[in-house]
């Protein structure tokens, strides 16, 4: 029995989370690690398409569901305002 999608890809194509990751991003990385992670995983696609092409739909799968951006919520500062009055 299969419990989610990443078991599933573990038995059926011999993947890991790790490669999964690659492809869907992890939630609160920056822009710029988006960017790095996308452009390696563009690479990997396309020696994957030679190599394993049922690997490859998987991995363009994954890169079409990944939710984008995956940034992290901007921290919200408050500080205290003390506003005097003129007398």
């Amino acid at each position: 029995m299969v419990l989610d999608d990443d078991e599933f890809a573990e038995l059926a194509l011999g993947v890991d989370s790790e490669f999964t990751r690659l492809f869907t991003g992890v939630p609160g990385e920056s822009e710029v690690e988006r960017e790095a992670r996308t452009d390696a995983a563009a690479d990997i696609v396309a020696d994957l398409r030679r190599a394993d092409p049922v690997l490859a739909a998987y991995a363009e799968r994954l890169l079409s569901m990944a939710p984008v951006p995956l940034r992290r919520p901007a921290a919200i500062r408050r500080t205290a305002s003390i506003g005097r009055v003129a007398a």
